[in-house]
């Protein structure tokens, strides 16, 4: 799957489930997206939940923000490096990202880090449409 198709069809699902939870406060937003409770109550939101595992090994883990705002992609490739596509990097550098090389392309690997999986980052940088914090990002 294409970084755009996930991110369309990601961005539907948050959606909706914005949509169930429109009467809460802020912060009762946050908490459902607390790992341990989103995969009971929407266990079609990630398909690692079906296998019991995360894609960050972390207390408190908070699914708000999967797809991190400060994850760029480019399905085309943002440039060519000794003949590779660069089809994702991390804005800020984080220190617990990494770079996956292909045979044919470069993609950032996110898996060490949890800035956006905290929910005082998720707070700081909370709106009720998920492709508002992405879009600041990813246009």
């Amino acid at each position: 799957m294409s970084y755009k198709k996930w991110y369309e069809a990601h961005s539907a699902k948050h959606k909706n489930i914005m949509q169930k939870l429109e009467k809460l406060e802020i912060k009762e937003k946050i908490e459902y997206f607390n790992y341990s409770n989103l995969k009971i109550k929407e266990p079609d939101f990630c398909p690692l939940f079906a296998q019991n595992k995360v894609c960050h090994e972390m207390e408190n883990l908070n699914c708000y923000l999967c797809g991190c705002p400060n994850f760029r992609f480019n399905d085309e490739g943002f440039r060519e490096i000794n003949g590779k596509k660069v089809l994702s990097y991390c804005s800020i550098d984080s220190k617990d990202g990494r770079v996956l090389e292909t045979p044919t392309a470069f993609h950032q690997d996110c898996s060490n880090c949890q800035i956006p999986h905290h929910q005082k980052f998720i707070e700081k940088n909370f709106d009720n449409n998920w492709l508002e914090i992405m879009n600041q990002t990813n246009n």
